[in-house]
């Protein structure tokens, strides 16, 4: 804690209520024990005249043109997952593994703890297997009617155990879905069947590099790159069709529902009847959308427009652009003012502009060549906000604000003043930043209240709240505009959630008090994730904003059990209306959308 925010220090005075664990003394002689859920064997196929051809997959397109390797249909019910075909690797496939082993060895080893496989995919961060629809249990209480639909959460979930150093920002993405219907549920697990997945599905074996982890200093990349290219030089893949993992967050936009990761184009999935998760294909906009999107999309709930962008390591390093309710995407606006690349995992709209947060995390290449990762913090460079109007057709009105010590990785909302003079957002910072990716169990985000004057370029900030909080959500018909409440996960540490909190930011900046205005603890033992709101009647423009419900995964390690958890926004304990028992084991994860029935039969 920074001495920024130190007179701000307080406790909660209300004790909430645990749920889930099993009422056992703490004992401070008691060690921590590892538990590992799910593990996955490669054994080598035995020899057999089987043989394969070096002709590489093709991506799934969500197009009308018929393509040999379009997703399977959905699994029916209580059906086995359908597993791979055991095939006998090419001789340029043994080699390339070969070297692969070699690199992962002796050059570069997963010694540290952030890319160790066994530390990072151990208890519930380990894999599991697909899930063909199954019904669930309600152990506690009613499923209300107004959550018909379905909750789905992205999450990685690597479909062969890493050999080598492994990020959790590295493994393939899977969706979990809940569907509820008049008060019965059916929960599923599936993997985005992203090009990356296919490929490695028949092959049988990893193909494509860890991107986040596998390219540490000059040795290993140019090792790693050099049977990249030898193993698409050979038609193992077709780089071309996108390497991304679609493992990051959902959105619904356009008519369409997709899974997001920010290294690749979007997947268009939906759910069938019986809930089961189709994967439709890679989606580009009729061709307007090149190489890559944020995995957060701002979505207009009045205009029904996505506001996104784009970043990377090559001029521009910052693009931004908009999707209209039809689907059609706008031309790029590309943002030369960025003058370095910098780590842009979020952004915020307000009615007029669109904000951006220049951190002091980006791409280091002295850290890069000493053998550090190509993305790490720079704590010389001075964080700043940028502004740009919505509509803007180049960015010729970008302004740029210096905010010190202001690192953001999410940002909740933002919304306008002064009838469009003064901008406010709420934001974590991250503190201390350097630790943001290596160690995010050493790190502190503290939700801040951010206001920038316009007119005189005056910029001001106070935090929130002093709990570390993160993964914040508001009712998602406010977005862009001015909103009281919002509900974050309190990490414990990061990137475990120990609960939720409940915050009123509408706390004028002379109160010195923390916003927490409610606030449930999983219990011992029992972590859950991203919040998300359901309001109850999203048609009734004379609700309250916090009129409806807070969901969320939350698994016991104790038990091994995971929960589907359905709390009252407006209690003061957020009241857990609902528990439905899951079918099987719900891996830590990122960023989940509820998406309402009537949406679902559009799809």
């Amino acid at each position: 804690m920074d001495a920024f925010s130190s007179t701000f220090l307080s406790t909660l005075s209300q004790h909430p209520k645990s749920l889930l664990s099993p009422n056992s003394p703490n004992t401070a002689t008691s060690s921590p024990s590892l538990k590992v859920y799910s593990v996955r064997i490669e054994e080598r196929p035995q020899k057999t005249t089987t043989t394969t051809s070096t002709k590489p997959a093709q991506l799934p397109q969500e197009k009308p043109n018929p393509s040999p390797y379009t997703p399977p249909k959905a699994t029916p019910k209580r059906q086995l997952p359908i597993k791979p075909k055991q095939v006998e690797p090419s001789f340029p496939a043994v080699i390339f593994n070969a070297f692969d082993d070699f690199i992962n060895t002796f050059i570069d080893p997963p010694l540290r703890p952030s890319v160790d496989p066994k530390h990072v995919l151990s208890n519930n961060f380990a894999p599991v297997d697909e899930l063909p629809p199954t019904e669930c249990e309600v152990v506690q209480g009613s499923l209300p009617t107004c959550l018909d639909g379905a909750y789905i959460r992205n999450g990685p979930n690597p479909q062969y155990l890493p050999r080598g150093p492994y990020h959790p920002f590295d493994g393939d993405g899977m969706l979990h879905s809940i569907k509820i219907s008049q008060g019965k549920a059916t929960f599923c697990s599936r993997y985005v069947q992203t090009y990356k997945y296919i490929v490695e599905r028949e092959a049988g074996f990893q193909v494509i590099p860890n991107v986040f982890s596998g390219f540490n200093g000059l040795t290993a990349s140019a090792a790693r790159g050099a049977i990249t290219a030898a193993r698409a030089i050979s038609g193992q893949f077709n780089p071309t069709n996108g390497i991304g993992l679609a493992n990051t967050s959902l959105a619904l936009f356009g008519g369409k529902l997709f899974a997001l990761g920010e290294s690749d184009l979007p997947y268009a999935v939906k759910l069938a009847p019986d809930g089961d998760i189709i994967t439709l294909g890679r989606h580009d906009f009729d061709g307007k959308l090149f190489m890559s999107m944020t995995a957060h999309p701002k979505i207009d709930p009045e205009t029904g427009e996505a506001f996104a962008f784009r970043y990377g390591p090559m001029p521009p390093f910052l693009s931004y652009f908009k999707i209209d309710q039809n689907g059609t995407k706008s031309p790029d606006v590309p943002i030369f003012s960025m003058t370095r690349p910098s780590f842009l995992h979020d952004f915020a709209i307000t009615k007029k502009y669109a904000i951006f947060a220049d951190i002091q995390i980006g791409m280091n290449p002295i850290d890069f060549i000493t053998g550090g990762s190509p993305v790490s913090s720079d704590s010389g460079k001075v964080p700043r906000l940028g502004v740009i109007p919505r509509y803007a057709k180049d960015e010729s009105e970008m302004k740029w604000f210096d905010v010190p010590g202001f690192n953001i990785v999410h940002a909740i909302n933002a919304w306008d003043e002064d009838g469009g003079d003064t901008i406010v957002m709420v934001a974590p910072n991250i503190l201390p930043v350097e630790h943001t990716l290596e160690r995010m169990d050493m790190i502190h985000a503290s939700v801040e209240k951010v206001k920038i004057d316009l007119k005189t370029g005056m910029v001001s900030r106070h935090p929130v709240s002093t709990r570390n909080l993160d993964f914040g959500v508001i009712n998602p018909a406010y977005v862009g505009k001015k909103n009281r409440y919002v509900y974050a996960a309190i990490g414990d540490p990061m990137p475990k959630v120990a609960g939720i909190a409940k915050l009123d930011v509408s706390v004028a900046e002379s109160d010195r008090r923390d916003c927490i205005v409610a606030c449930r603890l999983f219990g011992e033992g029992c972590f859950g994730g991203e919040p998300f709101f359901v309001a109850k009647d999203p048609n009734n423009l004379e609700a309250d904003e916090d009129d409806g419900y807070v969901v969320s995964y939350v698994h016991n390690e104790n038990t091994g059990e995971s929960r589907f958890l359905v709390m009252d926004a407006k209690s003061p304990n957020l009241d857990i209306v609902a528990a439905v028992k899951l079918p099987c084991r719900v891996p830590y994860g990122f960023h989940g959308l509820f998406v309402r029935d009537s949406d679902l039969r559009k799809l």
